[in-house]
C-alpha cells in the first residue's frame, strides 16, 4: 500500500475550494474598478486630458504585461516550505493595500504635469503588485489538483467570488463615493472608498493564503532556461490561440468598461432613468434628508424630474444595471461545470461568446429613454457571457497539461505569465483604444463630455465595436484544439504517467 498518496486525482474540501477563491475576490476589488472606472476617474476626477488619461492607461499596463513573463520566470523557480506560487500571495498583500489607495488619491494643488507623474508612477506600482500577486495566483489553481472536474468545480468557486466581488465594486462604488464626497469633493469620496476595498483585498489574501495547498509537482524536474521554456510553449498551438484570444478578450473589458460608463451618464436619458428609480422607491425629494442603509450607501437620488443635471440619478442606475448583470452571472456561472461535463468547455465558450456578441449588437438599436430594454440586455447577455468565465481558466490550465504531455515538461508559471501578458496588453489597448476612437473619429473633449458627436461615439464604441470584438473572440475559439475528447485523453495519459513517477513504498 502507498505510504506517499499521489494527488493527480485529489479532491479538494469546500474550505479550500472556497479560500482559494477569495484572492481572486480581493483582485477584483482592482481589476472592475479599472475596468468599470478608472478611465473616467482619470478624466473626470483627476483631470486629464483623453491623450494624458490614454497614456497613462497605456504605458503603465503595457509595462505590467512584459513584467508579467519575468514573473512567471520567478514563481517557476521560486522554492519555499508554502510552494512556488502561494507565498506570493502573501508576500503582496500589504503593499497591494497601500498602494490601492494611494493610486486613486488626488493630490491637491498639483500642476497637471505632476499630476501625470504621480498617476503614471502609482498606476504603474499597482498594476506590478496586481501581476505578483495574480499571476502566481492563478498558477496556484493549477498545482492544487491535476483532477479536470476538481480543475472546474475550483474554478466555479473562483468566479462566483470573483462575480460577488465585481457585484459589490459595480454596484457600491458610485453611490459610496457620491455619498462620501458630500461636503467634500469626488476626489475625497474616490480615497474613502478605495480605502474600504483595500482592508477587504487584505483579509481575502490572507484567507487563501492560510487555506490552501500545492500538490501537483511535474514528473520530469530537469533544469532549463526561460529561453528553452519559452521555446517549447511556442510549439504549443493551443496557447497561441488563446494567447490572441485573451489579448482581445480583455480589450473588450476595459474597452466596454469606458464606454457604457458614458453611455448611461451621457447617452441615456436622465428623466427615463429617473422613473425608473423612482419605481423602485430610491427617490426622495430635495432637501429631504433620508435614512436607512440605502441613504447611507447612496443609492437615493435627491431631486425631482424636471432637475437632473446634478443628481446621482445616473451613478444608481448605472449601478443597478451593474448589479443586476453580476447577480444573473453569479446564478448562471454555476451551470459552468455540468454544460462543460457535458459540451464540452470549447462548445459551451464559442456559443457563449458568439450569442454575447449578438446580444451587444442588439443594444445599438436601444432609444436613450429605453431604461428597460437597457435592464433586459444586460441580464440576457450576461446569461450568455457567464457560462464562459471560469471555462476559459480552465482552458489555461488544459494548455499548461499540454505542453506537458507533449514535451514532458510542465511549466504552469510560464503559460500563465505569457497569458497574463496578453490579458494586460488586451486591458492596456482596450481602455486606450477607447479613448482614441472617441477623439479621433467622435471629436471627443473631457471637459464637453455631452456633445452630440461623443453622445453618439459612446453609443457606437458601446455597441458595434463591443459587438465586433465579442465575435473575433468567437471565430479563435473556433479553431482552438482542445475539444472535449482531447482533454479527456490528455488528462488520462498524464495521470497515468504522474501514477507511475509517483514514489510508493510498500
Amino acid at each position: 500500500m502507498n505510504k506517499l498518496e499521489p494527488h493527480f486525482h485529489e479532491k479538494l474540501p469546500f474550505i479550500e475550494k472556497a479560500g482559494y477563491s477569495a484572492a481572486d475576490a480581493a483582485a477584483n476589488f482592482v481589476f472592475m474598478t479599472m475596468i468599470l472606472f478608472q478611465t473616467n476617474f482619470y478624466t473626470d476626477v483627476f483631470g486629464l486630458t483623453a491623450s494624458a488619461a490614454a497614456a497613462i492607461l497605456l504605458w503603465p499596463r503595457l509595462w505590467d504585461a512584459a513584467f508579467d513573463p519575468i514573473m512567471g520566470i520567478l514563481a517557476d523557480r521560486t522554492e519555499t516550505r508554502w510552494g512556488k506560487f502561494r507565498p506570493w500571495v502573501l508576500w503582496t498583500a500589504i503593499p497591494w493595500a497601500v498602494v490601492m489607495v494611494v493610486a486613486y488619491t488626488t493630490p491637491k494643488g498639483w500642476s497637471l504635469g505632476a499630476l501625470i507623474a504621480y498617476a503614471g508612477i502609482t498606476n504603474t506600482l499597482l498594476m506590478t503588485l496586481y501581476s505578483m500577486n495574480n499571476m502566481p495566483y492563478s498558477a496556484l489553481g493549477g498545482v492544487m489538483t491535476g483532477d479536470l472536474n476538481e480543475r472546474a468545480k475550483l474554478n466555479s468557486f473562483r468566479f462566483v467570488a470573483v462575480n460577488i466581488a465585481q457585484f459589490i465594486v459595480g454596484g457600491f462604488t458610485l453611490p459610496l463615493v457620491a455619498k462620501f464626497a458630500v461636503g467634500h469633493d469626488k476626489q475625497y469620496g474616490w480615497q474613502m472608498t478605495m480605502t474600504i476595498w483595500a482592508v477587504l483585498c487584505l483579509i481575502l489574501f490572507l484567507i487563501t493564503f492560510l487555506t490552501t495547498k500545492e500538490r501537483i509537482k511535474p514528473v520530469m524536474q530537469e533544469k532549463s532556461s526561460p529561453k528553452q521554456d519559452f521555446a517549447k510553449l511556442l510549439k504549443n498551438n493551443p496557447w497561441k490561440v488563446m494567447w490572441c484570444m485573451t489579448l482581445v478578450h480583455f480589450a473588450i473589458l476595459s474597452f466596454r468598461g469606458g464606454a457604457m460608463y458614458n453611455y448611461f451618464h451621457h447617452f441615456a436619458d436622465r428623466a427615463a432613468m429617473f422613473d425608473f428609480v423612482q419605481k423602485l422607491g430610491l427617490t426622495t425629494p430635495a432637501g429631504v434628508k433620508g435614512e436607512g442603509l440605502l441613504e447611507w450607501l447612496g443609492y437615493i437620488v435627491h431631486g425631482d424630474r424636471l432637475d437632473l443635471a446634478n443628481s446621482n440619478v445616473a451613478d444608481v442606475f448605472n449601478s443597478i444595471v451593474n448589479m443586476a448583470g453580476t447577480g444573473t452571472t453569479i446564478i448562471v456561472i454555476l451551470l459552468s461545470t455540468s454544460l462543460a461535463g457535458k459540451f464540452g468547455k470549447k462548445a459551451v465558450a464559442v456559443t457563449g461568446f458568439g450569442l454575447s456578441a449578438l446580444g451587444t449588437f442588439a443594444f445599438y438599436l436601444l432609444s436613450p429613454a429605453n431604461a428597460t430594454g437597457m435592464l433586459a440586455l444586460t441580464v440576457l447577455i450576461s446569461i450568455f457571457y457567464a457560462p464562459t468565465i471560469a471555462l476559459i481558466w480552465a482552458i489555461y490550465a488544459d494548455v499548461a497539461d499540454y505542453s506537458e504531455w507533449k514535451t514532458g515538461r510542465r511549466f504552469t508559471g510560464m503559460v500563465f505569465a505569457t497569458i497574463g501578458f496578453g490579458l494586460k496588453s488586451g486591458l492596456a489597448l482596450g481602455s486606450a483604444s477607447f479613448l482614441w476612437i472617441m477623439s479621433g473619429l467622435f471629436n471627443y473633449d473631457t471637459k464637453l463630455p455631452d456633445a452630440p458627436n461623443a453622445v453618439h461615439g459612446y453609443q457606437v464604441c458601446g455597441t458595434i465595436v463591443v459587438g465586433l470584438l465579442f465575435a473575433v473572440c468567437t471565430a479563435l475559439l473556433m479553431v482552438y484544439q482542445l475539444d472535449k475528447n482531447t482533454t479527456i485523453q490528455m488528462a488520462d495519459e498524464l495521470a497515468e504517467r504522474r501514477r507511475k513517477a509517483s514514489p510508493s513504498v510498500s
